[in-house]
């Protein structure tokens, strides 16, 4: 029966019937077919008619957050060895210097730009998270407009719809298939953040809706990024390549650049081809009423969102109980599957590597009190403090616990036991970090690379974006001043 069907798709797909709204072959005659909606259409639609006095002003404060928090972690990555790699790789290949990178004095064309700081944003895992789908949202987005705001002028009221369309866009996407999905390989960021970034650049660039039509078909051709990656650098390139591959999308489609009418949800397009759910309501229903931009968040923890609930408890635990590393004889965690799928890394090597243990981010928060940057930095990993100590961390895998929860244990060698159980981190939407500790972080991403007045500059520019003649200046106070 498995040969007969593949000999008659093979011969033409004899004896079924072509479904011309789903885009693919129906079921045979007699069975119920329901054809998808237009999906890419009424979504390109919105995005090219949706305007920046329609949106509430709560969205427009979480649209200047996640550009705030973008900002940051883009200066703060600005100087890993990824990204010296990305400059030293491209330089001899890149066109004229359109835009710059954050944190450094080099200038690219916006492509590569777009690409370079996408990375910068990523690298450190620190970047902001919609939390129902595990997107990243700002880098994808945020990377390919300001790079395009710097080779054409666009008021920040501009930017920011621009930018919250795009958030829109990739997370609507994005629930549309997750968890199956992301259940399956894909880096959900990547795969998504090419529609946002399309979607963003594609509106600045004022395309008409079948333009929008072409730039969302032709960023579904352009998935990118796989979990295998999780760990090494390729995972940063990931959002950095969906940036660029977006605006590239956008600039083909502004000049007549065609794709099918329905990438998004034809039998043989993105959703249907990538995942085995598809529910395409998550995608068009309530545009201009519900937000999912309301649901991003911000990471207080340089690692994998997964790892936040135990950190929080072990600082919490230490902080309380003045805990020094030679008190502790074992520590029990019981964690949702998801925490040891993602971050089961036993012997980290690279501070990159950490970020994906949970061995090496529970001990290094008991002895450091911490979880930025620098405890998951190669210095961090390879101390032998921090690797006796994740040599007691002990892991259990319960189905009962949530993502966002977890229950810590700490056996000390008195004889005492002291538990925590995170109902929500820090970080979370219920425990949301405040807009002075987004400046706490952006300082100490900033240190050492921005001057102390560059930086307040930055920051303000951010925080005002939306009374901006040009957005363009937020891409130019971030790059590194001229020696």
């Amino acid at each position: 029966m498995v040969e007969m069907s593949r000999r008659a798709v093979m011969a033409g797909g004899a004896g079924l019937a072509l479904n011309p709204a789903a885009g693919g072959p129906a079921a045979a005659a007699g069975d119920a077919v329901q054809p998808a909606p237009e999906v890419t259409r009424i979504l390109a639609r919105y995005v090219v008619e949706a305007q920046y006095d329609e949106l509430p002003a709560d969205v427009r404060k979480e649209g200047v957050r996640t550009l705030f928090n973008y900002v940051g972690v883009a200066v703060g990555g600005s100087h890993h060895e990824t990204i010296d790699i990305a400059v030293s790789a491209l330089s001899p290949f890149a066109g004229r210097p359109q835009a710059g990178l954050f944190g450094r004095r080099e200038r690219f064309d916006i492509m590569n730009a777009a690409f370079i700081n996408g990375v910068s944003s990523h690298i450190f895992d620190y970047d902001d998270t919609h939390l129902k789908t595990i997107i990243h949202p700002g880098g994808p987005v945020i990377s390919a407009i300001l790079a395009f705001a710097e080779m054409k002028p666009v008021s920040g009221k501009d930017f920011l719809n621009a930018l919250i369309l795009g958030v829109e866009t990739e997370c609507r996407i994005g629930n549309s298939v997750y968890p199956n999905h992301y259940d399956v390989g894909w880096h959900i960021t990547g795969t998504t953040g090419v529609f946002g970034a399309a979607a963003a650049a594609g509106r600045l660039m004022g395309l008409t809706e079948q333009q929008m039509v072409w730039a969302l078909g032709l960023a579904a051709s352009q998935p990118v990024g796989l979990r295998e990656s999780f760990g090494s650098m390729n995972k940063s390139f990931n959002p950095g390549r969906a940036a660029g591959n977006g605006l590239f999308a956008a600039i083909l489609a502004s000049k007549g650049f065609t794709s099918s009418d329905r990438m998004i949800e034809a039998k043989r397009g993105w959703a249907n081809t990538i995942s085995t759910k598809q529910d395409w309501s998550e995608i068009t229903d309530g545009l201009g009423q519900r937000y999912e931009t309301l649901l991003n968040t911000y990471k207080p923890f340089a690692c994998g969102i997964v790892l936040h609930p135990a950190i929080d408890a072990a600082i919490q635990l230490r902080n309380e109980n003045q805990i020094a590393p030679s008190d502790v004889k074992r520590i029990e965690l019981n964690v949702n599957p998801l925490v040891l799928e993602l971050t089961g890394k036993r012997t980290p090597q690279t501070g990159l590597q950490g970020k994906f243990s949970v061995y090496h981010a529970v001990a290094v928060a008991l002895i450091e009190g911490a979880g930025g940057e620098k405890q998951f930095s190669d210095r961090a990993v390879l101390d032998p403090a921090v690797v006796d100590l994740r040599a007691k961390v002990a892991p259990r895998v319960d189905p009962g616990v949530k993502p966002e929860q977890v229950d810590l244990t700490i056996e000390l060698n008195d004889g005492r036991v002291l538990s925590k159980h995170i109902e929500h981190a820090i970080g979370s939407l219920e425990r949301p970090m405040s807009d002075s500790d987004l400046e706490h972080k952006f300082v100490d991403l900033a240190d050492g690379i921005l001057p102390a007045e560059r930086t307040a500059k930055l920051m303000q520019l951010c925080w005002s974006v939306e009374s901006l003649g040009s957005a363009g200046e937020i891409a130019q106070a971030g790059a590194k001043p001229a020696a």
